[in-house]
């Protein structure tokens, strides 16, 4: 005998059957590896992920990070210009490095800041920057090539880094998680489905001491700090800080000249063939 079902039962039937399609979905969306995860796999999801390989490997990165290695480590934020030696061979007697493959820097969307974005990852977290280490310390000193995206496609060289904290942080990524950083407290987080973690102490200070907060519960707090920070807001144009910054702090250029960011808040400007020492403009939150 054939069964014959109510109207409610077919209704609370097809809702059933939609509900675990919708989690179907949200647990494939969730396993396919994000932009953060560059370290397991030879071809992650980056855009022309070739040209940021051929843009790391090329001989302009190695020498830039040559001629980085050669100047001292900036101290003191001086503003000085210092001027360093342009030598024909930028790598001569340098010990024989390589640069990794480059990993994704993602940054927060303006949106979610604003709070006029949704929470939820895809709207939250964009690819900002890609950024690579170096295969060995170089005369007990570490650095970080940054590449920026060039405007119709690809990568260019934007800036050299001292340390590996960036990279470090980056390769943290793994299946189902993105890992970003809030560059105005220094903080690194890892965002695994709704979920935000604090990867260093500063994040963890920054969520005040908490050991996780829901995406929906971070997102109050940036609003609070940075909305009204903006690049465009009144804060921003009556020129009290250089506004709510992002991983694009290094330039945000197409330029093909690298800008070498130093230690101690200063950076290394490349011109030619010389080196200006500048302050580095810090963003504030009041």
């Amino acid at each position: 005998m054939r069964e014959t079902r109510t109207p409610g039962v077919r209704t609370a039937s097809r809702l059933s059957r939609l509900t675990a399609v919708l989690a179907l979905g949200a647990s494939v969306l969730l396993s396919t590896p994000g932009p953060g995860r560059a370290a397991e796999d030879p071809l992650p999801d980056i855009p022309d992920y070739q040209a940021a390989l051929d843009a790391v490997k090329s001989t302009d990165a190695l020498n830039a990070v040559c001629r980085f290695l050669a100047a001292p480590v900036p101290q003191g934020g001086s503003e000085t210009p210092q001027t360093i030696p342009d030598k024909a061979e930028p790598c001569e007697g340098m010990p024989t490095f390589t640069i990794k493959d480059p990993l994704a820097l993602n940054e927060l969307t303006p949106g979610f800041v604003a709070g006029t974005s949704p929470p939820v990852a895809v709207e939250a977290i964009r690819l900002g920057y890609l950024v690579s280490s170096l295969s060995v310390t170089v005369n007990n000193r570490q650095a970080t090539v940054i590449l920026a995206p060039t405007q119709g496609g690809g990568w260019h060289l934007a800036a050299v880094r001292e340390g590996d904290s960036d990279a470090a942080y980056a390769a943290k990524a793994g299946v189902g998680s993105l890992v970003f950083n809030e560059p105005q407290v220094r903080g690194w987080y890892e965002l695994r489905l709704l979920t935000v973690k604090p990867l260093n102490d500063q994040a963890r200070e920054a969520l005040g001491g908490q050991s996780s907060v829901s995406l929906s519960d971070y997102q109050k707090l940036v609003k609070a700090r940075y909305a009204d920070k903006l690049p465009g807001s009144d804060y921003d144009t009556r020129g009290m800080s250089s506004g709510y910054g992002t991983a694009r702090e290094p330039g945000d250029t197409t330029s093909s000249a690298p800008l070498l960011i130093g230690g101690s808040g200063t950076a290394l400007a490349l011109a030619g063939g010389a080196f200006l020492l500048f302050r580095r403009r810090r963003a504030t939150t009041g």
